[in-house]
């Protein structure tokens, strides 16, 4: 696999060992299938051209320019280590200067072992979590990498080779053609940034304030929780919670998060998961817009990765809901219906004018209402 190269990152108080993380990962995670040099070469080789034809389509199908020159960018085919290592490195980079203000207003309650001890243990859970994602994830586009030392420009497309071989051969689908498939929706969030340059500094700006929202308010949280565990036992918390059913059975996942954060940070959440289900919906009508003469076997791809969904263990299913996993998958849906919405009523050209700054970015309410985007946009 093509190796990721790793670069020091500023310290933040010691409060997250990144470092750690990323060896823990990559000593917790299994190789993946077993592979011979020269298999491991042409599994390589055929996964980097696969994502160069990708971007023909991808330009193709959503009009957008920046399809045709993406060299500000760089595309790795990585193992799954080498992925939890970028990945860390990239939380780093998001989170180093949120740490290091906590660090600065808050330097007394930061001192002594229990602060080198808190970031070693943080580091080990984070480990955990990039241990288990790693092993499921098929592809990434890495906007943030180019906040890391020496990252490139435009971010990087990571392609996890054990996992994208590991699922063609579960489905045993045609390779080729499940190469492409995936690649074609990794490419489309390529573009994306490519299209809308002030997106990604946007996104550091939005994630950056709400990060830092959440640690200043690190001093009242034991009487948030407080209040939270006040709430949630009411009747007006239990109806929040079940809907209102008499049967007192949860309809949606207790979001308790949501209880510990103040009006702005719930509106900077709010932006966060509309922009991230528009990224994700816009790849998905991307990668369901090609047909046979694209990928030959699109539709069995389609058939046995959609039936895989619904097959997995109780084990795996709690992972992915603790982890945020399910609320991607309903991004995906909720950003689908959206995109399809737009361009079923204005044509992609007028749903392009989302990519024209950070003015046009759909609102939560507007994703599930897409009339209101559309009214809003003079469209």
């Amino acid at each position: 696999m093509e190796s990721y190269q790793q670069h020091p990152v500023p310290a933040a108080a010691d409060l997250v060992n990144w470092d750690l993380a990323a060896g823990t990962a990559a000593t917790l995670v299994s190789a993946g299938p077993k592979m011979t040099a020269k298999e491991i070469r042409g599994a390589v080789a055929d996964l980097r051209a696969r994502a160069d034809e990708a971007v023909t389509h991808v330009h193709r199908i959503t009009g957008l320019e920046a399809a045709r020159d993406l060299r500000d960018s760089e595309v790795l085919v990585v193992d799954r280590a080498s992925w939890a290592k970028a990945n860390s490195r990239s939380f780093a980079a998001l989170m180093n200067p949120a740490l290091e203000n906590l660090a600065r207003t808050h330097p007394e309650q930061l001192k002594g072992a229990n602060t080198a001890l808190s970031g070693t243990l943080t580091g080990a859970q984070l480990g955990a979590v990039l241990a288990f994602l790693s092993s499921k994830v098929l592809g990434q586009y890495d906007p943030f990498a180019a906040q890391t030392p020496g990252g490139p420009a435009g971010g990087r497309l990571l392609l996890v080779a054990p996992n994208i071989i590991t699922l063609e051969r579960e489905l045993n689908v045609d390779p080729a053609d499940f190469r492409l498939w995936v690649c074609l929706h990794e490419q489309t969030h390529r573009v994306q940034f490519a299209a809308a340059p002030w997106l990604r500094g946007h996104m550091v700006e939005q994630i950056g304030l709400l990060t830092n929202g959440l640690m200043d308010k690190a001093q009242t949280l034991s009487e948030r929780l407080s209040h939270a565990a006040k709430t949630l036992a009411s009747p007006e918390g239990r109806a929040a919670i079940t809907g209102g059913n008499d049967d007192d059975v949860p309809r949606r996942p207790m979001d308790i998060m949501s209880l510990l954060q103040d009006p702005a940070d719930k509106e900077r959440m709010s932006h966060l998961t509309a922009v991230m289900s528009l990224l994700e919906g816009h790849a998905n009508v991307v990668m369901d817009a090609v047909d046979a003469r694209i990928v030959p076997s699109v539709l069995t791809i389609r058939q046995r990765f959609n039936a895989r969904g619904k097959s997995h263990g109780w084990l795996d299913r709690f992972f992915r809901q603790i982890m945020g996993l399910d609320a991607k998958m309903r991004q995906y849906k909720d950003g689908s219906k959206f995109v399809r919405s737009v361009v079923d009523r204005v044509g992609m050209e007028g749903f392009n004018r989302v990519w024209e700054g950070p003015e046009n970015l759909p609102t939560e309410a507007e994703i599930h209402n897409p009339s209101l985007w559309m009214t809003r946009m003079g469209l």
